[in-house]
């Protein structure tokens, strides 16, 4: 159809149809309509998703909205794809329509039509505290290393018009917030595959990643654009704690309770940054115990981004309710930092630093094989800790952040299940050098 119509087009008008998008794009690549806040292209690569984004913000600017944000994964991408890539902005405007890009120090857009477009990355989610948005497009968020932080002060910013509208253009990761945007009422998904767009790519590439990458795991995930809940390799699995999970509740039967503990250790996996105002990590703070049994309970995930008289009252307060032995932090990153804070709170709380000596993935490995041994049981839910156990696999974590809520687990478990395994180790170290 499309060949039909072109063969009569006179020059003039042939280049006016050039820039015709709505001619030229496939049908899962238009807006759709409808009362929908947030629209999600959940696609493989090659898909078309970035040029299906820069179309729609050209839509937005010519329906009159004034101030959108765009939101790429570093600073990087947002300029090298999302405005100067092939499909980007720079791309999409007739010659007499060009916007006028301002990349350094911050990128900023001059529409024709005199509406404005600001430029925001994924590590600096502070950045969208206070400006406010008619329109956003937000570029492979499931890659955004402060996901949910990113999203959620884009959120208060989206307030201006009579209807505020965002656009997600990703390749799919199983993360959570992902996850929760595609579920909410209000968002409307379009997925596709690697091979919709063939038409548009080579063959060479086609034929080398289908032979390559189709029907396994990566392939499901950047060709089909699959979310999957499980990570091939992770570390641990849904199935090694929910088959040993014990309950707190007084009216669960006796072998589903946790027994009496021997030890319970607080562990403490500090972040860095300044509290709760901050757009860092959180501060880890898990509660472990040893059961008289000699397995290992995990007994409270008491994580939190707080300052640090609020953490440290949250950590004292867990090592009191739990009459834990000892609370336990990292060196490396903080661990002095959070012996003063401990110690102001209370001065007579037990406080030991560990220190690491290895990454976070070799540190977890030993954790992990005591629950593949079936030695740890997680004491009622623990979903927050759980999601973020189940995205490490051996090459590191797939989440959004850090995983503050797994490291202190593996100090935890450490201290109380592979002390003397860890010192050995140590000591044999020590005596090779």
């Amino acid at each position: 159809m499309q060949k039909e119509i072109l063969t009569g087009l006179s020059e003039a008008d042939l280049a006016q149809l050039e820039y015709d998008w709505r001619f030229w794009a496939r049908q899962e690549q238009i807006a759709p309509g409808g009362d929908w806040l947030t629209w999600v292209i959940n696609a493989g690569r090659g898909f078309g998703k970035t040029r299906a984004g820069s179309e729609w913000v050209r839509e937005q600017v010519d329906a009159g909205r004034q101030r959108i944000a765009l939101i790429g994964e570093t600073y990087k991408d947002l300029v090298e794809v999302m405005c100067f890539g092939d499909s980007g902005l720079a791309s999409v405007f007739p010659d007499h329509q060009k916007p006028k890009i301002v990349a350094n120090p911050n990128v900023q857009i001059t529409f024709h039509t005199g509406a404005i477009a600001l430029g925001y990355n994924a590590t600096q989610p502070a950045q969208l505290r206070g400006p406010q948005f008619d329109a956003a497009w937000c570029d492979e968020l499931a890659k955004w290393r402060y996901a949910r932080e990113t999203w959620d002060m884009l959120q208060f910013g989206l307030r201006l018009g009579e209807r505020p509208q965002a656009l997600v253009t990703t390749t799919p990761r199983p993360i959570p917030v992902l996850k929760e945007i595609i579920s909410d009422t209000t968002t409307i998904v379009t997925r596709g595959s690697t091979f919709d767009n063939a038409g548009n790519l080579a063959t060479s590439f086609l034929k080398k990643i289908k032979t390559r990458y189709e029907g396994t795991r990566l392939g499901r995930q950047e060709l089909n654009a699959e979310i999957l809940d499980d990570l091939p390799g992770a570390l641990w699995t849904r199935a090694m704690m929910d088959e040993h999970r014990r309950s707190d509740d007084d009216d669960a039967p006796a072998n589903k309770r946790p027994p009496d503990m021997r030890r319970v250790v607080v562990a403490v996996d500090p972040s860095g940054t300044s509290g709760a105002s901050d757009d860092g990590d959180s501060i880890g703070i898990v509660v472990a115990g040893l059961g008289v049994d000699g397995r290992g309970y995990v007994r409270a995930d008491r994580t939190c981004k707080l300052s640090p008289d609020g953490w440290g009252k949250r950590a004292v307060a867990a090592y009191h309710e739990f009459e834990a032995d000892r609370i336990i932090a990292e060196r490396n990153f903080g661990g002095a930092m959070v012996e003063h804070v401990i110690r102001t709170v209370d001065k007579s709380a037990s406080y030991k630093e560990v220190t690491a000596s290895r990454g976070k993935v070799a540190r977890a490995e030993p954790v992990a094989a005591l629950y593949e041994q079936g030695r740890v049981s997680h004491v009622g839910g623990l979903a927050d800790l759980e999601d973020q156990m189940c995205l490490i696999g051996p090459d590191g974590y797939i989440g959004e952040g850090s995983p503050d809520r797994v490291d202190a687990l593996v100090w935890a478990l450490t201290e109380l299940m592979l002390g003397d395994q860890v010192a050995a180790q140590m000591f044999l170290r020590k005596k090779r050098a």
